[in-house]
């Protein structure tokens, strides 16, 4: 084990999965995700969605960073927030709303739980 470590898709194993069926308000989401580290609750690693609309809602904290494509998160009270490539942001425990993919979208992630 080094202790660097690039942000690639190619330094792990991918992972594919899609949002549970009741969570789903519009289209087919499938996610992948390649988590290139994990320890003691801390998660990073980058992950892609395609298009769909569903609901989300956090009990971790999460950085994240867009590498490509659209989406809109959009809170519970309606405020929505536009996101395509260069926007970072942090979701924090306690957000609730919905994640609508418009054009498939690649993020960095760091998840502390």
């Amino acid at each position: 084990m080094t202790n660097f470590l690039r942000m690639s898709a190619e330094a792990a194993t991918p992972e594919h999965e899609r949002p549970e069926p009741e969570k789903v308000i519009s289209g087919d989401p499938q996610f992948t995700t390649w988590n290139l580290e994990e320890r003691g609750g801390l998660y990073c690693g980058i992950w892609q969605a395609t298009p769909g609309k569903w609901r989300i809602s956090y009990e971790e904290w999460e950085y994240i960073r867009i590498l490509e494509g659209r989406s809109v998160i959009t809170l519970d009270d309606g405020t929505e927030y536009p996101l395509g490539p260069g926007d970072s942001f942090i979701l924090r425990p306690g957000f609730s709303g919905t994640w609508e993919v418009i054009e498939t979208i690649r993020k960095e992630y760091v998840i502390l739980l």
